[in-house]
């Protein structure tokens, strides 16, 4: 057998074992796999093979890890992200506030414990707000603007 469908085997082997990570990291080990494939079935020496694939690797591992997103800022908590939550965004009607900025408020037919989001500063006041972020069964608000 060639040595170039060692290469490709290996590489879709790779590929294959990737989809149960879903971590891209081996998908880029398979890449060089591939690619130190091309040089076998180019005609290439085995040690340029290797060498080919190695720095194939290498490099595909180096853009990665510079270009991950959650390398350029925090990713969303899943409490405050829209994507996950789709009441993030959404408006309730606050009646009265209790001391520590703790209130009750009815949204989608329950009653929940709703709190003011951090920072938000003076002494909320009774009005329309917006969900900014679900904590368990209590709704993180903030003044709807």
């Amino acid at each position: 057998m060639s040595a170039h469908w060692w290469w490709w085997g290996l590489a879709v082997g790779l590929m294959a074992f990737e989809l149960t990570t879903g971590t891209l990291f081996l998908l880029v080990l398979a890449v060089g796999a591939g690619v130190g494939g091309l040089a076998a079935f180019g005609g290439l020496g085995g040690t340029v093979q290797i060498l080919v694939a190695a720095v194939t690797a290498l490099v595909g591992w180096f853009l990665l890890r510079r270009f991950q997103p959650r390398r350029r800022g925090a990713l969303p908590s899943v409490q405050s992200n829209q994507d996950v939550l789709l009441d993030i965004g959404s408006r309730v009607r606050v009646d009265r506030w209790q001391p520590g900025g703790v209130s009750r408020v009815h949204y989608r037919g329950a009653a929940w414990e709703a709190v003011i989001a951090p920072g938000i500063p003076g002494d909320p006041a009774p009005g329309d707000y917006e969900i900014r972020a679900i904590e368990g069964n209590r709704l993180v608000l903030a003044p709807a603007g």
